[in-house]
């Protein structure tokens, strides 16, 4: 009776993790700001996060943002420190003194990253 409550408990786990994972993906990024601003303007940089899979074993693990070639921001997650949704945003203000490359990357701990996205803030 043990084995056979072990194995029922296994298979439900295992059937679990299974259909969290079906409509799983890699965690990707998209960049809201501004295409142009005067300079000295200080700007918000949102970075919209899109996963599907948020659970103690499947969540997007790491975030970061890199204003020409410098990373400016990052947040990391765990399987107890996970973003609050799937999708998610997070937003820093920064003070555009040049024109600006901003890179920014998501990663989901099992399926990883569907790479880097790019946009640009150039002067008025």
């Amino acid at each position: 009776m043990k084995k056979f409550v072990k194995l029922v408990s296994f298979l439900s786990l295992f059937l679990f993790l299974s259909i969290s994972t079906v409509s799983a993906n890699k965690s990707s990024v998209t960049i809201d700001a501004p295409d142009s601003v005067a300079k000295g303007a200080e700007v918000a940089i949102k970075l919209n996060v899109m996963h599907n899979g948020n659970n103690i074993f499947h969540h997007t693990e790491w975030v970061y943002v890199k204003v020409n070639g410098k990373e400016i921001a990052r947040w990391d997650f765990s399987m107890f420190n996970r973003p609050e949704t799937e999708n998610f945003s997070r937003e820093i203000k920064y003070i555009i003194n040049e024109p600006v490359q901003i890179e920014a990357e998501a990663s989901c701990n099992v399926h990883g990253s569907s790479g880097i996205s790019k946009a640009a803030i150039n002067l008025k």
